[in-house]
This record gives C-alpha cells, sequence and structure tokens, in this order.
C-alpha cells in the first residue's frame, strides 16, 4: 500500500515537470513550420511612439537615432523622464522627442511610467501606441509592420525582442541569449504557426489605441508586461506576434546588474506562474476560449533554466526511491520522456534559430550555466524579490 502511495505521489509530481516539457516540445517544433505570410495593410496616419526611461542618459540617444527615421511628420515621439537624476530628459529633448518629466518616488516602476505617459495621448488620439524600452534598437521598417499588423488585427502586437552579444561574449552571455532567443522567438512563433497567442515582452509591443486607453498599466508586478498581455488576453484582446519586426536590447556585462535583471524577471514569472494559470484556466471555462487555454499552457512553462534545474533535481529523487525500492518505475519513465522533450526543445531552437549565434559545442556548458542560476531560485523561495529595481545601465562601448 504504501509502495503504491509513493509511487501514484512521485507519478503526479512528474506529471507536472512532464507537462511543460511537453508544451515547450510543441512549441519549438511548430516554430520551424513554414512561416504564414506577413500581414499587409495601409500605414496608420497617427502613431505614438512611448519611452519610458529611468536615468537612461548612457543609452537613450542610441534608441531614439534607431526610432526617428521610421517616423513620419503625423507621428509622435514620447519619452517619460520617471524619477530621473541625470540628464535624460535633456538628452531626449536634443533628438527631438516630447519629454515629460514625472516625480513619484512611491509608485516606481515601469508600469506607473507608461500609465503617466499614455495619459497625455488622449489629447492626440493616435492610430496605435508602441512601446519602447530606452535601451533598445528598433530594427528598420519594424515601426511600420508593428502599426500595420496591430491595426489590421485590431489586437495588441509583440515584435521579436531578442539581445545583442557585446563583442567578446562569455559562455554566459552566449547561453543567455540562446534562453532568452528560445523564450522571446522560437516559442512566439510557435505559438503564432498553431493560430495561438503570444505573451507580451516588454518592448516593441503595439497596441490599437482604442484597447490601449483603458488598458490596466499601472502593475506593481515585476514582469508588468507579462501580466498586461494576460489582462488584455482575458478582456477579449490577445496579443498577436510579429515575426519581421525585431527590436535588440543589450545584455548587462556586469555581473551584479546580470543578476539583478535576471532575478526581476526569473522571481517575477515564477510568481506570475503560480497567480495566473488558475486564473488563465478559469476564464478559458466561463468564456469558453481556447486561446486562453493555450495562453494558460504558454504561462505555465518555466523559465527555461529552472525547467532544466527541476527536471534533474526531480530524477535524482526518483532514481534515489527506486534504489531504496520505495517507488516504482512509472515515474521515471515519465521523466525520461520530459527529458527527452527538453533535449529535442533544446536542439530544434539551436538548429532552427541559433546555428550562426550559438556554437553547438557552447551547449555542452549549460550545466555550469545553470549552476549560476542556482542561487537566484533559492532565493525565491527564501527571499523572493517584491520591489521593482531597475538594472543599472553600463557605459556604451
Amino acid at each position: 500500500m504504501f509502495y503504491s502511495l509513493l509511487t501514484f505521489l512521485f507519478s503526479g509530481l512528474s506529471i507536472l515537470v512532464l507537462f511543460p516539457c511537453l508544451v515547450l516540445l510543441g512549441e519549438c517544433l511548430a516554430a520551424i513550420l513554414p512561416l504564414k505570410p506577413r500581414i499587409e495593410g495601409t500605414r496608420p496616419e497617427r502613431i505614438a511612439v512611448l519611452i519610458p526611461a529611468h536615468n537612461e542618459a548612457q543609452v537613450i540617444e542610441r534608441t531614439l537615432d534607431s526610432i526617428a527615421p521610421q517616423l513620419q511628420p503625423t507621428d509622435t515621439l514620447i519619452v517619460v523622464a520617471d524619477n530621473c537624476t541625470d540628464a535624460t530628459a535633456e538628452l531626449a529633448r536634443s533628438k527631438g522627442a516630447k519629454v515629460l518629466e514625472r516625480f513619484d518616488t512611491q509608485a516606481r516602476g515601469k508600469g506607473h511610467a507608461l500609465a503617466y505617459g499614455v495619459r497625455s495621448l488622449f489629447s492626440i488620439n493616435p492610430d496605435i501606441v508602441v512601446f519602447m524600452d530606452a535601451d533598445c534598437d528598433l530594427s528598420p521598417g519594424s515601426l511600420e509592420q508593428l502599426a500595420i499588423q496591430a491595426l489590421a488585427t485590431g489586437k495588441p502586437v509583440q515584435g521579436k525582442y531578442l539581445m545583442g552579444y557585446p563583442s567578446e561574449p562569455s559562455i554566459k552571455d552566449l547561453i543567455s541569449g540562446f534562453a532568452f532567443l528560445v523564450k522571446n522567438w522560437v516559442r512566439p512563433l510557435g505559438l503564432a504557426n498553431l493560430g495561438n497567442p503570444c505573451l507580451l515582452t516588454g518592448t516593441g509591443m503595439a497596441f490599437p489605441w482604442s484597447i490601449l486607453q483603458n488598458a490596466p498599466l499601472a502593475s506593481d508586478n515585476l514582469v508588468e508586461d507579462m501580466q498586461l498581455g494576460i489582462d488584455l488576453a482575458i478582456a477579449g484582446h490577445s496579443p498577436q506576434f510579429c515575426v519581421d519586426a525585431e527590436i535588440t536590447g543589450r545584455l548587462p556585462q556586469q555581473i551584479d546588474n546580470a543578476t539583478t535583471q535576471r532575478t526581476r524577471w526569473e522571481h517575477g514569472h515564477l510568481k506570475t506562474l503560480s497567480t495566473q494559470v488558475p486564473r488563465l484556466l478559469q476564464a478559458s471555462w466561463q468564456q469558453r476560449r481556447f486561446d486562453l487555454l493555450a495562453l494558460a499552457a504558454e504561462v505555465g512553462i518555466p523559465p527555461l533554466s529552472f525547467l532544466v534545474l527541476l527536471w534533474g533535481g526531480m530524477t535524482f529523487l526518483v532514481v534515489m526511491a527506486m534504489i531504496l525500492q520505495i517507488v516504482g518505475i512509472l515515474p521515471l519513465v515519465l521523466l525520461l520522456i520530459a527529458g527527452l522533450a527538453l533535449l529535442v526543445s533544446i536542439l530544434t531552437a539551436w538548429a532552427g534559430f541559433a546555428r550562426s549565434r550559438l556554437p553547438l559545442s557552447s551547449l555542452l556548458m549549460i550545466p555550469l550555466y545553470l549552476l549560476w542560476k542556482i542561487p537566484l531560485y533559492l532565493a525565491f523561495i527564501w527571499r523572493p524579490q517584491t520591489e521593482w529595481i531597475r538594472t543599472d545601465r553600463e557605459k556604451e562601448s
């Protein structure tokens, strides 16, 4: 009886590991399907680009330089200088942007800055609003494609947001960039090829004004973009992926900065997973909507490093239990299937999208990269980050 009970318990836990691995595999395989035709249409007459910026003097000019050539005279470029103590506002003005200065040390974070900026747009009444982070480059033609797709579909649109490598990247840079690529390119593309919505990833996001003007932006969630996408999806405006628009960010080079950024992203993701998956499942049932079920499955995939560590830890526990002869073989079979799904997912993503960016030999260094992430995940258990902390900027090289 005890043997059967433990086997049942371990099998249930193994299924919790297996399910996100299978969803990940399905998304990665779907991503290599032939691309759907680009959505064509007329460029909106009035596009507003909104950039929240907190002490971004070191990077704001480069970002604005990538956006300015894509603007037309009827468009608006706004920078929200949020609680800035540096020259962000002055530099943005020198580049021709309209600058809104906001000072509120209590309501901190990107969501509050965006809400402040959106309120200023009611006098402009744009057709489409595009959110950009202050440390990202917008590839030529991307602004138009984001706006066209948002106007044509009447839905929020997320561009392909990737991380650029430094001139001499470390193994950690390469693997971190690869994980970012899987999350922000491979998986959303797979979802799009399956006809499903994607999550918002923080920058390069376009919204029809009719949707955005009442959207819940002023969130204290550490991953406010993910929360916004979920809220809009439940309200009937599921975000769509735009593979033809590319936004490039910059990986932090200092160890402390990289750790701060990753801690905010991954603690926020794990907390959002625990609270929003049940909410999406409930909404999917109540509204009889498959797209919300698909989005719940997507949100239910934890950060890739966490998923690999979870699989490894669970496999170790099951093997030890089998050695002690207290569980049967079923949990191990389920975990071996999960491990195979993980391996095929990673290799498919690499072969299809990262071969030119990441040498295959670098994948062998993933175990060392995971060791760096263990303290981050332990901190989520003992001391989870709850306050939005901006990553310090490094000087442009």
